[in-house]
């Protein structure tokens, strides 16, 4: 028992630093591109930044440390009155953050690639090896986190970012009744994660990428 507890520390701890930058990059991205056009309200609450625990959801984390497929951060605050058009905007808006996740993805596997390059010849047991190894698990790790992040969100289940895509091809009725959804949204992400369809909707794509980009 302890042996696999201790490797599912070492897993988790690995995965801490991805998941923190895949969270806020993700969060930071909506509110700068909200704020690009026009709308400051993410500014002005302090959310266009890079620290974590600016848009860090304790539950929402381990959540996602946990089951790997489900997690959540502080939705960044947006107004889209601001927007010159409210449904492309909010369009943008949503988009901005899974992009950011699949930029750090290909970052991440280039990350991957520099470290395998640079860990040629390195002899195992080693101070050079001990430093490089995690490091290595620990990118691939934020490519596949990264990943999953991205494909999450683009569910079109309110109130993740794909519902907010959908929306705006939606007449303006049918958008509202369909956004207050979002209410029952992650209650229904749960059951589903439960029963086994969530890991079948997401694995397959985000298995395809992985191996895609390592």
């Amino acid at each position: 028992m302890f042996p696999e507890f201790s490797q599912t520390m070492q897993e988790i701890a690995l995965l801490v630093v991805p998941v923190l930058m895949a969270v806020t990059f993700h969060e930071a991205a909506h509110g700068y591109v909200a704020n690009w056009l026009g709308d400051p309200t993410a500014r002005l609450a302090g959310r266009l930044t890079l620290n974590p625990l600016s848009h860090l959801d304790v539950i929402g984390t381990l959540a996602f440390l946990l089951t790997r497929m489900i997690g959540w951060a502080k939705p960044v605050p947006v107004d889209p009155r601001y927007f010159r058009d409210p449904v492309k905007g909010m369009m943008l808006v949503a988009l901005a953050g899974p992009a950011m996740n699949f930029i750090l993805a290909v970052l991440f596997s280039l990350a991957v690639r520099g470290i395998e390059y640079a860990g040629r010849g390195v002899v195992e047991g080693t101070l050079a090896y001990s430093v490089l190894e995690p490091l290595l698990y620990m990118c691939a790790a934020g490519v596949t986190v990264n990943i999953a992040l991205g494909v999450f969100n683009l569910l079109p289940v309110p109130p993740l970012d794909g519902s907010n895509v959908l929306a705006g091809f939606l007449p303006p009725h049918l958008a509202m009744r369909y956004q207050a959804f979002g209410r029952w949204g992650f209650l229904l992400l749960l059951v589903l994660a439960v029963a086994g369809v969530l890991g079948k909707l997401i694995l397959p794509p985000v298995s395809f990428l992985s191996r895609l980009l390592l």
